[in-house]
């Protein structure tokens, strides 16, 4: 009997029950332990894995970041050579520019110089092509109103004796007010004395027949035998032109020497007449070139 209670406290094998509990319990534990271990590792796996990629996803953003600002400093680069090509060309451009409009003032210059030019040869043929005293009178008068805008004058002729200088031709003046001027006295006097023409550069309007704003001496040879005397001008004209002076120095002598022809001419009776005696008085000039001989070699030469 004892035997048989002995023999149900072991396992077949010998083994007491509570050992093989302890076992089995020791092993449920050990597998839980294992498994809670390897639901670590997997978690711990997991999260690395969420981690690297969070790496790799940063690692992403940093290698675009810095192509990005590779990208944005060689922009950079070529943006800073693109405005110093921009500064280079914008420098050029105002150098042509400012080229450009000395140029264009230069041409306006030109084209301002060959107009007066060409004003003053229209006045000198103007005036000597005509041998008709009146109309050389008319022409002085029509180029100091085309081509100065003078709108009343008085044109002066001194006296064989030289005291007293007479008006001869006028526009825009009353003719009571007009008297002979007496040499050396007031501005026409003394410009007629003197042969110093007087041109008021403060002011070109308010001019009287006793005090005119403009007193051009007339000359033949360095002497004076008249004056032209400008009173008034247009009121489009608010001061004097750089040719206005030019042409009353042209006028200053190509008038007297047109009025002198003029009058000389209308004394004789036609051209031929007026050119009598020329080679005589050619051949009179004394030593030096025999002027007629001259012409007379030119025109054997012509009829050879």
């Amino acid at each position: 009997m004892g035997s048989d209670k002995s023999r149900d406290l072991r396992q077949p094998s010998g083994i007491p029950r509570n050992v093989i509990a302890e076992r089995e319990t020791f092993m449920r534990a050990y597998l839980k332990r294992g498994f809670e271990i390897t639901e670590d590792l997997l978690r711990e796996n997991q999260k690395l894995r969420h981690d690297l990629a969070q790496v790799q996803a940063d690692n992403a953003r940093l290698y675009a970041q810095v192509a990005s600002e590779d990208a944005i400093r060689e922009l950079l680069t070529t943006i800073e050579g693109l405005e110093k090509e921009r500064n280079a060309l914008i420098e050029r451009s105002q150098e042509l520019k400012r080229a450009s409009e000395q140029y264009e003032d230069r041409n306006l210059q030109i084209e301002s110089e060959l107009n007066d030019l060409t004003n003053l040869y229209v006045a000198a043929f103007q005036l000597h092509g005509t041998m008709s005293l009146k109309h050389v009178v008319r022409h002085i008068g029509d180029l100091l109103f085309q081509f100065i805008g003078v709108s009343s004058y008085v044109i002066y002729l001194g006296e064989p004796d030289r005291n007293l200088i007479r008006p001869i031709g006028w526009t825009g003046c009353d003719e009571a007010a007009l008297k002979p001027e007496a040499v050396g006295q007031g501005m026409i006097g003394e410009v007629y004395l003197t042969g110093v023409p007087r041109i008021d550069d403060e002011t070109i309007f308010g001019g009287t027949v006793e005090s005119p704003v403009a007193v051009i001496p007339l000359m033949v040879d360095d002497q004076v035998i008249g004056v032209i005397s400008v009173i008034g001008l247009h009121g489009h004209k608010t001061k004097w032109a750089s040719v206005d002076k030019e042409l009353f120095k042209l006028l200053g002598v190509h008038a007297c020497t047109a009025l002198i022809a003029a009058n000389l001419y209308d004394r004789e009776k036609g051209p031929m007449a007026a050119l009598a005696g020329i080679r005589e008085k050619l051949a009179r000039e004394g030593p030096g070139t025999n002027w007629a001989g001259v012409v007379s070699e030119r025109d054997k030469r012509a009829v050879q």
